[in-house]
């Protein structure tokens, strides 16, 4: 599925409908790209390919899935949606990358009002540095100095965030709406 798609992603909730003759009741929009540089050599090219996926993708994804669960009565929806850290941080190289997951943050809130009284949470996950296949590629002296500045001393474990993406999934969250909840081991 193509997220920065509005066509690719209405095809996979009515191919998705068609196969389990239901909506999903979570959503979990987890799509990113980075496409890192300066601010004054970045291209426009690099700068659209990271809002399409990081925050257009996540609108539409969350928009159609939302209407699909409206439609369809489910009551008790959870849709997660992946920011990052850097939307705090605003990493020097990251100014696309940055703006377009703060962007999730207040999409986030803004849709956990605008979906509450159909029963639907939506919340986001600050993932810090995660031991991932995105991070790998970051140069190993910044990913000493990142664990040196963080409290608990090294990069986070995907299963880390996965057990934070359960509990938002799961019942046991069903009073948590529009939070963004930090999984970062304490970096600021």
């Amino acid at each position: 599925m193509n997220v920065a798609s509005l066509e690719s992603v209405s095809k996979a909730v009515e191919s998705i409908y068609q196969q389990f003759k239901t909506t999903p009741s979570v959503i979990v929009n987890s799509a990113g790209i980075t496409r890192d540089g300066y601010l004054l050599k970045m291209t426009e090219d690099d700068y659209d390919d990271v809002y399409k996926v990081n925050l257009k993708g996540t609108f539409l994804v969350t928009q159609q899935f939302a209407k699909a669960m409206i439609n369809n009565g489910i009551k008790g929806g959870s849709i997660i949606n992946i920011s990052s850290i850097v939307a705090k941080l605003n990493n020097v190289g990251q100014s696309n990358y940055a703006a377009s997951k703060a962007g999730v943050i207040s999409l986030t809130e803004v849709a956990s009002k605008e979906f509450g009284k159909f029963g639907i949470r939506v919340n986001s996950i600050l993932p810090g540095y995660i031991d991932t296949p995105m991070v790998a590629v970051v140069p190993q002296h910044i990913k000493e100095e990142v664990t040196k500045r963080c409290p608990l001393g090294r990069m986070g474990e995907p299963r880390e965030v996965a057990e934070v993406i359960a509990f938002l999934a799961s019942d046991r969250s069903s009073y948590v709406n529009g939070a963004a909840i930090e999984v970062t081991g304490g970096l600021k």
